[in-house]
């Protein structure tokens, strides 16, 4: 079988399902994100960092009252996108801002291979988000 022709030349965004419109909004600008676009017929955005990383936040996620996550904490696991992982310049600098912001960093940080070190949050809706530091 042949592969693809055409070159992958870049990522350009991750889409993240969340229930809260402004909420989220307001959490993912706290991490550093601006929105840049509104598409209303998609019930969507675009947000970028400072640096030019994109997300696009999807507002039609159903309200969960635990804000479990079904991918990572359902005892069956399910195929899908488990989380985005961000690089970062500081993550000893990211973490302390966490900490004194009042997000609750759920795993690290810790190394995951030789490559980087890594800590994970949730945001409103359950949503786990990767930051890593590469060595």
């Amino acid at each position: 079988m042949q592969t693809n022709p055409s070159r992958i030349k870049a990522y350009d965004h991750v889409g993240i399902r969340v229930s809260d419109r402004d909420k989220a909004i307001a959490f993912y600008e706290r991490l550093g994100f601006r929105q840049t676009d509104y598409f209303r017929d998609h019930q969507a955005n675009e947000m970028e960092s400072a640096d030019g990383v994109r997300i696009n936040l999807i507002f039609n996620a159903a309200k969960r009252p635990d804000s479990s996550n079904v991918l990572l904490d359902e005892p069956i696991k399910l195929p899908g996108i488990t989380h985005p992982a961000f690089i970062v310049d500081d993550l000893a600098v990211m973490q302390r801002w966490l900490e004194q912001a009042g997000i609750r960093i759920t795993e690290g940080p810790e190394a995951i291979g030789p490559r980087r070190i890594a800590l994970f949050i949730r945001d409103p809706d359950g949503n786990v988000l990767e930051f890593d530091q590469l060595l």
